[in-house]
């Protein structure tokens, strides 16, 4: 069968293994579909999960699909399941340096049990849709991390997948004072068609006077602030954080979700007479469920600009490394 996997730093391939076999404690997935994250992209430009690795890695962690085939020790789950996975639970990261990934038709998904690594979907959600539960899982985390409430100011910062989830999830739980902020109008087109009350370029606006506008000002021993309540950093610019630091009123909670892999210069002395919160945001919340039960309640098929097959899957990397082209590309496998 044809499986993506990275070879060296910017060489990625669709290439030709054997099909997987499964031990007592597996199950085996038909893959339906699976998204290119940014962490994919990460991956790729360094050659791995922190750099180049000495055998090919398997890529692909935000996936759905249908159980083909149940090891004999495995409860709970019967051939033909439609399931959405969570890629890292039970110590075996799919797709994120372990030796399965799930750009590929079939998946060995080891130590199985369901609950905890396997997440049955309704047969109406289609798998591109189920694929979703990954990426929703991490804007929610973030959040999760500091416990947004109903009536607070939210800015978050991006519009990729990551900052799209965060924003649905707000809307969700029925905050209403958002604003989605992103460089590619494009993506701004998504958060409102997810439902975004109010967006901001900042290649057009100025960030700060933008937010000032929306959320009122705040003044702090002579220093003019924005009273924004809650940033969810979710575009991975470090000008940005840092300027969040600077012009965050006092108490404001700062989720950081995105992958800052350059050290920043934080000034803690500002950290400590605001009492802000920085707050970092990995993976999901504790119950996989809640991200199935919100792909139920709301339409994220905008997040989806663009489907590809597995075949064609190097235009469809080419596509996730341009943001402005878009949000979400999904692979669409069986």
């Amino acid at each position: 069968m044809k499986r993506v996997q990275i070879h060296a730093p910017g060489d990625v391939r669709l290439d030709e293994v054997p099909e997987p076999e499964i031990g007592p404690r597996d199950v085996l997935l038909q893959v339906g579909a699976c998204g290119i994250c940014g962490s994919d992209v990460g991956y790729v430009r360094l050659g791995g999960v922190a750099g180049p690795v000495d055998e090919p890695m398997p890529l692909g962690h935000e996936l759905a699909g249908t159980v083909l085939a149940v090891g004999d020790q495995v409860e709970g789950i019967a051939v033909g399941a439609r399931v959405a996975l969570n890629p890292t639970a039970a110590g075996h990261p799919i797709g994120n340096g372990g030796p399965e990934g799930g750009f590929a038709p079939k998946l060995r998904v080891r130590d199985a049990v369901p609950g905890r690594n396997l997440f049955e979907i309704p047969d109406e959600m289609p798998f591109a849709i189920g694929a979703l539960a990954e990426p929703l899982g991490v804007g929610m985390n973030a959040v999760d991390r500091v416990g947004v409430q109903s009536h607070e100011k939210v800015a978050v910062l991006g519009a990729g997948p990551i900052g799209l989830a965060a924003l649905v999830t707000l809307l969700d739980r029925g905050v209403e004072n958002i604003v989605s902020i992103d460089l590619s109008d494009r993506r701004l087109d998504v958060a409102r068609e997810l439902g975004a009350p109010d967006t901001l370029n900042p290649g057009r606006e100025d960030l700060w006077k933008g937010l000032t506008e929306r959320h009122g000002p705040v003044q702090f021993y002579g220093m003019p602030l924005v009273g924004t309540d809650v940033f969810i950093e979710a575009s991975g610019a470090a000008s940005v954080l840092a300027q969040i630091i600077d012009r965050a009123k006092p108490r404001a909670r700062v989720s950081i979700v995105a992958l800052h892999r350059q050290e920043i210069p934080v000034n803690f002395m500002t950290v400590m007479m605001k009492q802000l919160t920085l707050q970092g945001a990995m993976e999901y919340p504790d119950r996989y469920e809640e991200m199935i039960e919100l792909l139920g309640r709301r339409d994220l098929a905008p997040m989806i600009t663009h489907r590809f097959p597995l075949d064609d899957f190097v235009d469809a990397f080419a596509v996730a490394q341009s943001p402005d082209r878009g949000a979400k590309v999904m692979i669409e496998i069986s």
